[in-house]
């Protein structure tokens, strides 16, 4: 039977977060100890856990057929992969930055200086796009106590809350790219792998619809449920059932979560009582 071979990173939140998704579609996978490989009994996909910078260079070697990996990896290994479907997890950015005591006027600030990182690639390509000729130290690891012990005068890595370039009293300056976890293919797979792909991203994208969206039920009055429906459209068109109490409906429908609280504010103004949110396990469109 033909098996779909996924690459993950073996540890991390990342790795945490992929194997949940996978989870999530409804596929279970053996031997979770992680050391190298999972099955799965109920889905043909084979799971290989690696370091996250080799996850794109096996897919396209085709040791993996697919892999689950951070964009600013796939961007720093430049290996010849495609993005199939972004995930939305493990977001964050990629910046530049100095001490906090250092003036910054742009950009152009790190002429003829030295910037320590991980990602060298990433930013000797925008220091080209710039026109900026700096001198990048590529290191592994702890790339925020460069600036304390005089290696270089700032830093270029990854930022997620900020905290970590706070506490070594480090500024970011300037975005350089957003990431988030992404799935990724070779630019072509054997066509039975491609069908097995294809329900994969299709279980996934269900997850994912329905991590993005609550299941909403409401009372409201007959009266103004032209005007409370259309806060609500939901996928096609909200449900509406009569209540016993006459004069009053219950509204059923589907609420984007980045829409939540703006849409809760207008349906209590528009009269709306007794709101439940729920969550969706699975959404499919």
């Amino acid at each position: 039977m033909t098996q779909l071979k996924i690459a993950l990173q073996k540890s991390g939140r990342l790795s945490d977060k992929s194997i949940e998704l996978i989870r999530e579609s409804g596929i279970s996978l053996t031997n979770g100890n992680r050391k190298l490989l999972s099955l799965s009994a109920n889905f043909p996909l084979e799971v290989m856990y690696l370091r996250d910078d080799d996850i794109p260079r096996y897919v396209s070697d085709g040791i993996a057929d697919i892999g689950i990996v951070g964009e600013n990896v796939v961007e720093e290994e430049q290996a010849p992969v495609e993005t199939r479907e972004k995930l939305g997890f493990a977001r964050c950015r990629m910046s530049l930055a100095v001490p906090k005591t250092e003036a910054y006027d742009g950009p152009d600030d790190f002429t003829g200086k030295r910037i320590a990182t991980s990602y060298p690639t990433i930013l000797r390509n925008y220091f080209a796009e710039k026109g900026i000729d700096a001198d990048i130290h590529h290191i592994s690891g702890s790339v925020e106590i460069a600036p304390g012990i005089g290696l270089s005068h700032g830093i270029f890595d990854i930022v997620s809350s900020g905290s970590t370039l706070i506490s070594n009293g480090l500024r970011e300056v300037e975005k350089v790219m957003d990431s988030q976890a992404v799935l990724i293919a070779p630019p072509s797979l054997e066509q039975e792998k491609e069908k097995i792909l294809a329900d994969l991203l299709f279980r996934i994208r269900a997850v994912k619809k329905a991590r993005d969206n609550k299941y909403i039920l409401l009372n409201a009055p007959n009266d103004r449920l032209e005007e409370i429906s259309s806060l609500i459209p939901g996928m096609k068109s909200p449900t509406i059932m009569p209540l016993a109490d006459k004069g009053w409906s219950s509204v059923h429908s589907v609420l984007n979560e980045n829409d939540f609280w703006q849409v809760i504010d207008a349906l209590k103004e528009k009269g709306a009582q007794g709101i439940l949110v729920v969550p969706i396990e699975k959404m499919i469109v």
